[in-house]
């Protein structure tokens, strides 16, 4: 059998997270496509975002955003394939515009195989999550905030990172056992749609 023809079975729609009740007042769908062996396939993962912001700052003022991230879970089977684990996983957080980033921390998450790390990389504060997280395992990434300084006038809109396929918001890397082999499907996408997720008016 060939490699590629295996792997196009597991790269299907099903491959998707289950998001657990939570009170996030937002969920996010996340459009993302799978590649391995040659093939590709699109499929979908729904996140529950809470996140929160001053309403209102003075020019040049100090500006927190708070994004936290709902409780989780991995599959542990996608098209009758196992879902061994996630790995490499990286959230992109834009800073926005009307706002200079000064720091950014993070706080709680659980279940992440590893230590998380947040750093600037460009302009888009990276939430980055080596893993591996387990197939079939509940997690929860940790609380990102982002401190910012105000512009002089105008709104701060916070919102997530990634716009298509080509620049995406999340990547991460799905290993699923084709077989008794492990494949590695490397996913990419974005949040479709992105809503705002915060709005600090300056001034």
């Amino acid at each position: 059998m060939k490699l590629a023809g295996i792997a196009s079975l597991v790269l299907v729609p099903m491959l998707m997270f289950t998001t657990n009740a939570s009170a996030a007042p937002q969920n996010i769908t996340y459009k993302l496509r799978a590649s391995a062996a040659g093939q590709s396939s699109d499929f979908t993962l729904d996140q529950g975002v809470d996140a929160s912001a001053p309403a209102n700052v003075a020019p040049n003022g100090a500006v927190a955003v708070v994004i936290d991230p709902a409780p989780n879970k991995i599959p542990s089977e996608a098209a009758d394939r196992q879902v061994r684990e996630i790995k490499g996983l990286a959230l992109k957080l834009p800073v926005p515009a009307n706002s200079k980033f000064t720091s950014a921390s993070l706080s709680g998450g659980s279940g992440l195989g590893s230590t998380p790390t947040v750093a600037l990389q460009g302009n888009d504060v990276v939430l980055s999550v080596p893993g591996p997280i387990k197939g079939g395992a509940d997690f929860e990434l940790p609380t990102v905030t982002i401190n910012l300084q105000a512009g002089g006038t105008g709104t701060i809109e916070a919102k997530l990172g990634g716009t298509s396929y080509d620049a995406p918001g999340l990547t991460f890397t799905a290993v699923v056992v084709v077989f008794g082999f492990p494949i590695d499907a490397a996913s990419k996408g974005y949040p479709d749609p992105n809503p705002v997720l915060t709005t600090t008016t300056i001034g």
